[in-house]
């Protein structure tokens, strides 16, 4: 049985970098943030489909891959 790695929602599920999530951050340290970067970002159904099931709605994906995927 394959053991699943515990989903840390400050990193992309695609590419496992910082994601800079703005809302997790104001989560985790109750100090308020600006609104996220991706609240104006627009993150198509191919894209999110490459999310895996279990980071789906828990981790965001990071800049990098949703510019990547929109070029």
């Amino acid at each position: 049985m394959q053991k699943t790695q515990p989903i840390d929602p400050m990193r992309c599920p695609l590419c496992g970098q910082g994601n800079q999530c703005a809302g997790q951050l104001e989560r985790e340290t109750g100090i308020g943030q600006p609104p996220c970067w991706c609240n104006q970002a627009t993150f198509g159904p191919e894209l999110l489909a490459r999310v895996p099931e279990q980071a789906r709605r828990l981790s965001c994906i990071c800049a990098a891959c949703a510019q990547a995927h929109a070029s």
